[in-house]
């Protein structure tokens, strides 16, 4: 039997932490949403509680790999395409979509975290920089989110609170 392992997000200290037996194995830098924490659909903030992840996409795509509704466009980011594009909302490299599992707080109706298209995702590394500024994912450096992504299965819970 493997060792249960949980993702602990925290939003006060904008990291995310792997957790082995509680022990934490792996820490990474991420960006939380720029409107703070909740979890109604349309509030651009980042939702708190227990949560699972429903769905890793990306994999076998180039680091920066860009992705839109979830599906690689093919491009590969760089500071041509930022330039072209300066309103997107980056999705890069890996996705790990997130489902609530917390009944009325995270999941059914209009706080449902997997209808809100809520990720933990790779962006531009530069946008990593200690203060919350998505619009409610988790924002990863993408060597992190790959290595991350590589550590983690379907299924795996995930913890973020303040």
């Amino acid at each position: 039997m493997e060792p249960p392992i949980f993702l602990d997000i925290s939003i006060s200290a904008q990291q995310l932490s792997l957790v082995s037996e509680n022990i934490i194995t792996c820490q990474y830098p991420v960006s939380t949403a720029k409107k703070g924490t909740g979890e109604q659909k349309g509030s651009e903030c980042t939702p708190t509680g227990w949560l699972v992840i429903r769905a890793k996409i990306g994999a076998g795509q180039p680091l920066n790999s860009v992705f839109v509704g979830r599906r690689y466009t093919g491009e590969t980011y760089c500071s041509e395409l930022a330039r072209q594009y300066p309103q997107r909302d980056w999705i890069l490299t890996r996705i790990l979509w997130l489902s609530g599992l917390e009944p009325g707080k995270n999941r059914y109706g209009s706080v449902d975290t997997g209808q809100r298209y809520i990720y933990i995702h790779g962006c531009p590394d530069g946008l990593i920089n200690g203060y919350p500024e998505s619009h409610g994912c988790i924002r990863m450096n993408n060597q992190d989110v790959l290595d991350l992504y590589d550590r983690v299965s379907v299924g795996c819970k995930v913890f973020i609170h303040q």
